[in-house]
């Protein structure tokens, strides 16, 4: 009877345990998934984005476009900066110095080439005060201009991404088919261009701004978790044997 009434004691904090243990080794296995991802990003990011300019990808094979294939591809064009469809989409840049990030916004600017087709460009950062192009005059090249910048797959949005509000020219991510569509504009990229860190005229915006050292703890994150499972059932003999 003391046997039975302990196994019966047990099943509620078992059940606990073996939940917890489903987690724990849950989070364990994403962190190595994660850790695959990442270092199959920074190869791609070592492979793609140094050494010399190529060229984008041609507008007849956009329609079967490939991040995978595609981004962190170090590239160069020529075109004509529509700047009135200009989109600031807000975010943060790394402050000075290694200070606290800096609030405002990466300028998305439709570039239109010289077959008539067009491909997004980040041309860089802008602190919130100078979001309006007015504060900036100088900021607006006129007439053709080449840029050389890194390809980019659109941001992804998640749960906590606001909702973009085109009327009042608000973005809160880099979704150059999203702007296209606010503005009517047709033949556009299913990518963006990074441009690179070459100053612009008057300092504004700041270019450069894909981060191209990544941290890669994620094994370190697998191992702690991997760990506390461990523990967990270590704990839990203890609890049941000394019960």
């Amino acid at each position: 009877m003391a046997a039975s009434h302990k196994a019966r004691s047990l099943i509620v904090p078992g059940l606990a345990a073996l939940v917890a243990l489903a987690i724990l080794i849950g989070l364990g296995t994403w962190q190595l998934q994660r850790k695959a991802w990442k270092e199959d990003l920074i190869a791609q990011i070592g492979a793609r984005a140094y050494g010399e300019p190529g060229a984008i990808v041609p507008e007849a094979d956009w329609a079967s476009w490939r991040a995978d294939q595609d981004e962190f591809r170090k590239v160069r064009l020529t075109g004509s900066f529509l700047h009135p469809f200009e989109a600031p989409v807000y975010g943060l840049a790394p402050g000075e110095r290694q200070g606290a990030p800096i609030q405002g916004y990466y300028l998305i600017t439709p570039l239109k080439l010289a077959n008539g087709s067009i491909v997004m460009v980040n041309r860089g950062f802008v602190p919130t005060d100078l979001r309006d192009p007015a504060r900036r005059p100088e900021s607006q090249p006129q007439g053709e201009v080449t840029v050389t910048g890194l390809v980019r797959a659109p941001e992804a949005r998640n749960p906590f991404t606001p909702s973009d509000d085109p009327a009042r020219n608000q973005w809160f991510a880099r979704d150059p088919q999203a702007i296209a569509a606010a503005h009517n504009l047709e033949r556009v990229a299913p990518f963006l261009i990074d441009a690179d860190a070459s100053p612009n005229p008057g300092g504004w915006p700041r270019g450069g701004q894909t981060p191209l050292t990544l941290p890669n703890n994620h094994l370190q994150y697998a191992v702690t978790w991997f760990g506390i499972a461990l523990t967990l059932i270590g704990v839990f003999t203890a609890f049941a044997w000394g019960g």
